[in-house]
């Protein structure tokens, strides 16, 4: 079975193709027959597409584009075409797998995408503009391609976090929020629930008997306390604003200052949502760039701004590893994930700088070393620290082929 995943980020498109040809999808993830990512966060109105096959060939583009449906038609041209050909042509291609952010109260599993799960993934924009949305142009751009028959996966973000007890998913509002559905869905599920099982086969324990910190640091940025396998806490909220300081989004503010700058400023709602979501966060207070790598730079040059970034981002993800600490009670890994938290050192060192009191210790050459799914912790920290590559889409593929096998 051959299976295209498509994984759209707030800044990025991620795709791959797997071939399963054995009765089960194996436990460790099998070298794609074709990669490919879009990138718009480097040049404004550029998309840059880079993809790469399992014999070896590589393809780099840029597209002056920024409308999604546009690159993905272009980007799917490498997989049948040119260089970077994978397959002769689109039918051989069996089904397709989505990473889909919000689901929901009604989506806790993957299901097969049809007109309804369609208008549910819509509906639940409001919820998570800048991912449902891109989720759903995904969607439709690969029925254009290849036709509605072709069936087509959603795997839901939020799935991983229904397991949160209510004292954690509920907000102290008044009761009828709850009973409107207004509570804490949790994302990234798909990256920490993959990242808790790596942990356990990189320890060689049994994950039901871990306590985890899953801390999946991009430009979305969230955390998970994992205990028994189960999300029992995390940082994202009703939507994925919440929580930590991101790459343009803010986090969690203090809503006050949302009704201030409604009553006294005049903001409406919209210019609201564009500055918590598009115009905050690393990018908002550097006034530099969302991405990390470009803040390091300007920090180096002196930009005091750059520098105030960095410090609120480490700030705000320290008090967030705390809370997480204290959901778990005790701690028996901590674990780095996403674009930076799997390869900024800086970060991972500045993270664990205050956690030297439950026994947490890195070992500062190991952290340096582009470590990938390895433990980089001191020989003698209590707390193991470990930097998984997640593997998404692999997630999603195993996902695709059990659900297509439970339709059929």
């Amino acid at each position: 079975m051959k299976i295209l995943v498509l994984n759209a980020g707030s800044s990025s498109q991620k795709s791959c193709l797997y071939e399963i040809s054995e009765p089960r999808p194996p436990d460790r993830p099998p070298t794609p027959l074709w990669e490919a990512t879009v990138d718009w966060t480097h040049h404004q109105g550029i998309a840059e597409i880079e993809v790469k096959t399992a014999k070896g060939e590589t393809l780099n583009l840029e597209i002056p584009t920024q409308d999604r449906a546009e690159a993905i038609a272009r980007m799917l041209d490498t997989l049948w075409e040119g260089k970077t050909k994978a397959i002769d042509n689109p039918s051989e291609v069996d089904v397709v797998g989505h990473r889909v952010v919000h689901g929901g109260q009604d989506y806790r599993h993957s299901v097969r995408i049809t007109a309804d799960v369609k208008a549910a993934i819509d509906r639940l924009t409001q919820l998570a503009p800048v991912h449902n949305r891109a989720n759903l142009e995904g969607i439709e751009a690969i029925d254009r391609i290849f036709g509605p028959n072709l069936p087509q996966i959603a795997v839901f973000d939020t799935a991983f976090h229904s397991s949160l007890p209510d004292a954690a998913a509920i907000y102290p509002g008044p009761y009828r929020w709850v009973e409107r559905g207004i509570r804490r869905y949790g994302f990234h599920g798909i990256s920490h629930q993959y990242c808790a099982r790596r942990a356990a086969q990189l320890l060689n324990r049994d994950l039901q008997d871990l306590r985890l910190i899953v801390c999946h640091l991009g430009n979305g940025c969230s955390l998970s306390a994992v205990s028994g396998g189960e999300s029992i806490d995390t940082t994202m909220g009703f939507t994925p604003l919440d929580g930590l300081m991101m790459g343009t989004r803010s986090g969690a503010v203090d809503p006050g200052i949302l009704i201030h700058l409604m009553r006294q400023e005049g903001y409406s709602v919209d210019r609201l949502d564009r500055e918590l979501n598009q115009e905050s966060g690393l990018k908002g207070i550097s006034g530099v760039a969302a991405d990390l790598r470009q803040i390091a730079t300007a920090i180096e040059t002196g930009n005091a701004q750059a520098q105030l970034a960095l410090d609120i981002f480490i700030h705000r993800l320290r008090s967030s590893i705390g809370a997480m600490l204290a959901s778990l009670g005790g701690l028996d890994a901590l674990v780095f994930t996403a674009g930076i938290g799997e390869n900024s050192a800086l970060v991972r060192a500045l993270a664990c700088q205050n956690f030297d009191f439950i026994g947490l210790k890195l070992e500062p050459e190991k952290n340096q070393d582009r470590p990938v799914d390895r433990d980089i912790a001191a020989p003698d920290s209590k707390v193991r620290i470990l930097v998984i590559h997640t593997q998404e889409d692999w997630a999603i593929a195993q996902q695709c082929w059990r659900t297509n096998h439970q339709v059929q």
